[in-house]
């Protein structure tokens, strides 16, 4: 059995933005196993720009995004398993894959990543009455129909969920002739970014209706027409029917961290984020189990999986060189009013750097209000907040010194 210092699982944004980090922190001993025929993951079909502002400071499409991080991971000695799946990961930290050309593998590790990124929720997360015919895709899918095969889905569009994939979308498929007659929106605000519904809506004059959802689907082989209606609280309002004749049907309803292997390795994943939950270090409750990107939660921004990814690298590279100082005392942060989930979900106040970085996502839109950081009820911090929405996540930059020794650190919005 072939032993490494570090197995990362999955070569998108976060894995190969860790391979890089860790091996310019000293460890060369690296596999990295992809699924794909090229690292890349979800960016390479992802050619609108928007990637790279934060990263590299310039407007990048998907796929240049990636060859950055490609090119220099060619520039370092790492082994690489490309088309290859892991079926299984130990608490041991053995990993099993298979491939077409090593058969089945096993490998063992000191330390193991996990960044195998999230996938779309599909049809079946939902319930439409109606017909289930050709035409009713995730927007996702579409995107890698025409983007990569080349194919135009459909010609008479509409979407459900103002998710930023179906956001995108609604603007690549006016690109290529579609007509798109509109988005549905369950929710009476947007799960996008603001930016996308200005540039991928309101400049094409496609409609958004928030606080309306699809009440049946209507054809035999292939789809024909939906019928949509609004909301009140998530229940349907007679009367309020709408129809529209189309051909394709995408959905734009979430992503959900893909965490299946995670789980069967007795990973244990927050209900809020579907992902691992995690330490200061990105270490999961398993020792030597580290996890980064969307697999740990859905980003608004490939930059932040870097930026993200970046820091776990370094310190699954410290881990590696018995570098970690006493991690005995644990601090658990808690979700109060307003806050759907923090992450990192506990730290420990003695590893702390001097200064630690939280990210957050609120349960619904805030205008003028402040988020309240306590620690044991006693209040740490109030930041001004003049908007906050579900689609863009928050980050608190907090000092170790304001931190102290707390067994609880909480936030709310006030």
């Amino acid at each position: 059995m072939k032993e490494y210092d570090v197995v990362i699982v999955g070569g998108g944004s976060a894995g190969l933005a860790a391979a890089i980090e860790i091996y310019k922190n000293g460890i060369d001993n690296i596999l990295l196993i992809v699924r794909d025929q090229e690292l890349g993951g979800i960016l390479l079909q992802c050619i609108h720009n928007g990637f790279g502002l934060k990263v590299f400071k310039e407007e990048l499409t998907g796929p240049e995004y990636a060859e950055r991080f490609v090119d220099q991971l060619k520039e370092i000695n790492i082994d690489l398993r490309l088309e290859s799946v892991v079926t299984a990961i130990h608490p041991d930290k053995r990993i099993e894959y298979v491939n077409s050309k090593e058969g089945f593998v096993t490998v063992k590790a000191k330390a193991i990543v996990l960044t195998m990124g999230c996938y779309e929720r599909n049809s079946g997360a939902i319930s439409i009455p109606g017909n289930r015919p050709a035409g009713v895709l995730t927007a996702g899918t579409a995107q890698k129909y025409l983007n990569i095969d080349g194919y135009l889905v459909g010609k008479r569009v509409f979407i459900l969920g103002s998710g930023d994939i179906g956001l995108i979308m609604a603007r690549r498929m006016t690109l290529e002739g579609a007509k798109v007659l509109g988005v549905a929106e369950i929710l009476p605000f947007s799960g996008g970014l603001k930016r996308n519904i200005v540039q991928c809506l309101e400049d094409y004059d496609i409609p958004l209706y928030l606080s309306h959802t699809i009440t049946e689907i209507i054809g035999d082989n292939n789809l024909q027409k939906i019928k949509v209606s609004k909301v009140d609280n998530f229940k349907v309002i007679p009367g309020t029917e709408m129809e529209f004749e189309i051909d394709t049907l995408l959905l734009s309803i979430g992503l959900i961290p893909e965490n299946e292997i995670s789980e069967r390795a007795g990973i244990i994943l927050d209900p809020k984020t579907r992902g691992p939950i995690v330490d200061e270090t990105y270490q999961t409750n398993i020792e030597g189990i580290f996890a980064c990107g969307n697999v740990l939660h859905v980003h608004d921004l490939v930059d932040f999986v870097t930026e993200e990814s970046r820091r776990a690298g370094k310190n699954v590279a410290k881990y590696v060189k018995n570098q970690e100082v006493n991690k005995n005392e644990i601090t658990h942060l808690k979700s109060n009013k307003g806050i759907s989930y923090i992450v990192p979900q506990t730290i420990h106040f003695d590893n702390l750097e001097e200064k630690t970085e939280f990210f957050l996502r609120v349960t619904s839109e805030f205008k003028n209000v402040e988020l309240v950081i306590k620690g044991d009820q006693e209040e740490i911090r109030r930041i001004k907040k003049r908007h906050m929405a579900p689609a863009e996540m928050e980050k608190v930059i907090l000092t170790k010194a304001s931190l102290k020794a707390y067994k609880i650190i909480s936030i709310e919005v006030a």
